[in-house]
């Protein structure tokens, strides 16, 4: 991997961990990753992070999906806001979005569009 992929999958792992929307594994992992950035386990963490990474982002569909079921009005806080939540993942995926755009989930699109470009 090179410094300027590095620098940047860093800046975009410290915006990972920040957001709110962020898991508790996504968090654990990206943690692990920066702990093992530029030493001689990088590469065995970075497949590691990627792996946690592309199972944490939501898809549109599964977003929209689950803003609309009762544990999605429980999380997004109530019935109200949860078909906002439904409304604005139709809007997402009517202007070609793959992803939920949470801070979380825009963090992970940016670092797996290096995904190639860090597994090198």
């Amino acid at each position: 991997m090179t410094k300027e992929v590095r620098d940047f999958v860093i800046e975009k792992t410290k915006d990972l961990m920040a957001a709110h929307s962020c898991s508790a594994e996504a968090k654990a992992a990206a943690q692990a990753w920066l702990d093992a950035a530029g030493t001689d386990k990088e590469a065995e963490e970075t497949a590691r992070y990627i792996e946690e990474l592309e199972a944490d982002i939501m898809p549109v569909d599964n977003l929209i999906a689950f803003a609309e079921s009762e544990m999605g009005a429980k999380v997004f806080g109530g019935e109200e806001a949860a078909k906002g939540v439904a409304e604005h993942g139709r809007q997402i995926k009517a202007a070609g979005g793959k992803y939920c755009d949470c801070p979380a989930c825009a963090a992970v699109a940016a670092i797996l569009e290096k995904k190639e470009e860090m597994l090198k």
